[in-house]
C-alpha cells in the first residue's frame, strides 16, 4: 500500500488491520466528536456580539493612546487596553472556543494543556496536518531546534526538533478544526481569520497576523508555535528554578487526563498494526515518540501551574483602605453605577411609543416590556420586572451588554451620548429617557454604590427538550410547565426539611443542571451585579434578601431554585477594585518573567521543521 494511501487510513479511521465493527466504532467517535464541536461552536457564537464591543473600546482607547503626548497617561492607558484585552481573550478561553482575528491560534501554555485531551478527536474525524518531511526520526530527536533561556543565561533548554514537530502538530490541528465548525454553522471565515485553503500552498496564501502585517499562512503558523513554545518553556523553567532545579509534579488529575490521554491513542495504535511510538509519529510528525509526548504535555502541565501559582500570589495579597481609596480616586468614572429599569425595543419607532406611553412613575413599565416584546418567550417572561431591572450597572456591564444606550456616537467613536445623559449628575430618580432602541427609567442615579457582594445558592432546572440543541427559552408550554413543576417539587421538599445550607447544597449536586456550580452544590461566591442574568440579579441584589431566603426564579436558561446565602465582605466597588489591583499584579510579575526570557531559533535545526510540505512543495 502505498505511503500516502497509510497515512490517509490511518488519520480517517479507514480499513487498515480493521474490520467493519472497528470502522462503525470510527464513525461513530466521529460524530460524537462533531457533535460536541457543534455545541461548542454554538456557544461561541454567542459571544461574538459581546467580543466586538470589548474590540471597539481597546481600539478606541489604542486611538486615544496614539494621540496622547503625557507619559503618566499614557502607561494608565496601557493598562486600561491590557485588562481589556485579557477580558476580549477571556471570551474565548473560558470554554468558548478560539477568539476571532487578533487572538493565536494557540497563544500560551494553557491551551496546550487545553488541545492534548482532544487530540484523539482529530485523528477520528482526519482533521490532521497531511505531510512529513523527513522518512527518519534521528534528525528530529538529535537536533537542536531552539535554545529558551533567561537573560543571564542560568536557566536555559536546547529543545529538539521533535519538539517543534509536536507544537506544530497541535497548532495545525486547532486552525483546521476551528476552521470546520465554523464553515459548519455558515460563518464568514475571513471575518475571524480562518479562511486558508488546506488544499492549496499555504506558502502562496496570505492573511493577517496580530501585528496587522500581511503574511503567508505557513509564515502565520509558524509563528504561533514559535510563540507557543516560548510561552510554555519561559513558564516551565521559571517553575523548575523555584524548584531547587528539578520538574515540579504535576496533580493527580492531571497525571489521570495525560495516562487517559495515551491510553485512548495506545488503543487506536493497536487497532491499525501500530506501536503507540509509531502511531503518535504517523499522527503528529517525526520524533513524536510516546516519551517525547509525554515530556511535552508534563511540561506544559508544569508551566501551567506555575502561571496559575503566580497569578493565586497575586489574589492572596491584602489591600488597606487607602489602596481601595487611591483605587477610587484614579478610577471614579469606572465605579459609578445606577440602578436602572431597561428595555431593549426592536426599532427605534417603538422605542419613542414605548417611551411617550410610559408613565411618570415607571408603574407600567413591566406592562410596556410584554407589549413590546417580540419573542413569545419574553412577553411571559416580562412579567417579572426582574428581566428589566439592572442594579449596580456600570458604564462597562451596559456596553458589554451592547445596549443601544451603550454605543458609541457614529461620527465621534470616542463619544458615548446615552452613557452621557444616564450617569449625568444631574440625573435623579424617577427620570426617563429613550436613545435610539432603548428605554431607561432611573431608580437610583449614578454613585460609587455601598452595595456588597452576595453569596448565593441555586439548583437550575432546565426545561427538558427532544433535541439538545433546543435552547431552552424555544421549549414548549409544556416543558416549561414540567421543568416549574419539578422545580416546585424540589423546594417543597427542602421546605419540608430543616432547611439547612447544606442540606440546599446537597439538592444542588443531584438535581442542578448548571454544570459550572453543580460539583459546588450550587455555591456561587462574591456575586457582583451584572454577573448573572437580570432576573437572577435582581432577586439576590434586593435589598430586603435575607440569610435563608428561597425563591423558585424564571430565566432564558430555566427555572433557579435560589437560597440566599448572605452578603460577601467587601462592597462591589471594593470587589472589583481588588480584582483589577490583583490583575495588575499577576500583569506585572508574568511581564516581567516573560522579558527576562527569549527563544532563539537554530538555523541548522529549523532546516528539519516538519510544516506540511505535501502541501507547500
Amino acid at each position: 500500500m502505498a505511503k500516502k494511501q497509510l497515512e490517509d487510513d490511518l488519520l480517517t479511521g479507514g480499513s487498515l488491520n480493521a474490520d467493519d465493527k472497528s470502522a462503525k466504532k470510527a464513525a461513530k467517535a466521529k460524530k460524537s466528536a462533531e457533535k460536541k464541536a457543534a455545541k461548542a461552536a454554538k456557544l461561541r457564537a454567542k459571544n461574538e456580539a459581546k467580543r466586538a464591543e470589548l474590540k471597539k473600546e481597546i481600539d478606541a482607547l489604542k486611538a486615544k493612546k496614539d494621540d496622547c503626548d503625557d507619559e503618566k497617561e499614557n502607561e494608565k492607558l496601557t493598562v486600561e487596553i491590557k485588562k481589556l484585552s485579557e477580558k476580549y481573550s477571556a471570551v474565548g478561553a473560558n470554554g468558548n472556543g478560539p477568539a476571532p482575528r487578533t487572538v493565536k491560534i494557540i497563544k500560551s501554555v494553557i491551551c496546550i494543556v487545553i488541545v492534548i485531551a482532544l487530540l484523539v478527536t482529530y485523528v477520528a474525524t482526519g482533521a490532521v496536518r497531511k505531510g512529513f518531511i523527513a522518512s527518519l526520526s534521528i534528525p528530529a530527536e538529535t537536533f537542536t531546534g531552539m535554545t529558551v533561556s533567561n537573560q543571564d543565561g542560568s536557566e536555559k533548554a536546547k529543545i529538539k526538533v521533535a519538539t517543534y514537530n509536536y507544537y506544530f502538530a497541535l497548532t495545525y490541528n486547532n486552525l483546521r478544526n476551528t476552521q470546520q465548525q465554523y464553515s459548519q454553522y455558515g460563518l464568514d471565515l475571513k471575518q475571524y481569520n480562518l479562511d486558508v485553503d488546506f488544499d492549496k500552498k499555504l506558502s502562496k496564501q496570505t492573511t493577517k497576523n496580530d501585528d496587522n502585517e500581511t503574511v503567508t499562512w505557513a509564515q502565520y503558523i509558524h509563528d504561533q508555535v514559535i510563540d507557543s513554545i516560548e510561552s510554555t518553556y519561559t513558564y516551565y523553567l521559571a517553575a523548575k528554578a523555584a524548584n531547587n532545579g528539578k520538574d515540579p509534579e504535576i496533580t493527580d488529575d492531571q497525571k489521570k487526563e495525560l495516562k487517559d490521554t495515551l491510553s485512548q491513542y495506545r488503543e487506536s495504535a493497536h487497532k491499525y498494526g501500530y506501536t503507540l511510538s509509531g502511531y503518535l509519529v504517523k499522527a503528529m510528525g517525526k520524533g513524536v515518540t510516546e516519551s517525547l509526548f509525554t515530556q511535552e504535555a508534563t511540561r506544559s502541565y508544569i508551566a501551567d501551574n506555575y502561571k496559575s501559582e503566580l497569578s493565586d500570589k497575586a489574589s492572596e495579597k491584602e489591600y488597606t483602605t487607602k489602596d481601595y481609596d487611591n483605587y477610587k480616586k484614579d478610577h471614579e468614572d469606572d465605579l459609578v453605577a445606577v440602578d436602572i429599569r431597561l428595555f431593549e425595543c426592536s426599532s427605534e419607532d417603538d422605542a419613542k411609543a414605548f417611551k411617550k406611553a410610559l408613565a411618570k412613575d415607571g408603574s407600567n413599565f413591566t406592562a410596556l416590556c410584554q407589549k413590546y416584546s417580540t419573542d413569545k418567550f419574553y412577553k411571559t417572561a416580562y412579567e417579572d420586572p426582574g428581566y428589566s431591572t439592572e442594579y449596580g450597572a456600570t458604564k462597562e456591564s451596559l456596553k458589554n451588554k451592547s445596549y443601544a444606550i451603550a454605543t458609541a456616537d457614529g461620527k465621534d467613536k470616542k463619544s458615548y451620548p446615552g452613557l452621557d445623559w444616564l450617569y449625568s449628575s444631574k440625573r435623579k430618580a424617577g427620570d426617563s429617557y429613550q436613545y435610539s432602541t432603548t428605554v431607561v427609567y432611573v431608580l437610583s442615579p449614578a454613585s460609587i454604590q455601598d452595595r456588597k457582594t452576595v453569596n448565593v445558592r441555586h439548583i437550575l432546572i432546565a426545561p427538558e427538550t427532544k433535541d439538545s440543541n433546543t435552547e431552552a427559552k424555544d421549549a414548549t408550554d409544556k416543558q416549561w410547565a414540567a421543568a416549574y413543576k419539578k422545580a416546585k417539587k424540589i423546594l417543597d421538599e427542602f421546605n419540608s426539611g430543616d432547611k439547612k445550607e447544606k442540606t440546599f447544597s446537597n439538592l444542588a449536586k443531584s438535581n442542578s443542571s448548571d454544570t459550572g456550580s453543580k460539583d459546588n452544590g450550587g455555591l456561587y461566591e462574591n456575586v457582583v451585579p451584572g454577573q448573572m442574568v437580570n432576573s437572577f440579579s435582581s432577586w439576590i441584589f434586593d435589598s430586603s434578601r435575607k440569610a435563608g431566603d428561597t425563591a423558585i426564579v424564571k430565566s432564558d436558561y430555566g427555572y433557579h431554585i435560589m437560597y440566599y446565602v448572605g452578603e460577601g465582605d467587601l462592597t462591589v466597588w471594593q470587589y472589583n477594585a481588588k480584582k483589577a489591583l490583583t490583575s495588575d499584579n499577576s500583569t506585572s510579575a508574568t511581564d516581567k518573567l516573560e522579558k527576562d526570557y527569549s527563544i532563539k531559533v537554530n538555523w541548522f535545526g529549523s532546516r528539519y521543521f516538519e510544516k506540511d510540505v505535501d502541501i507547500d512543495n
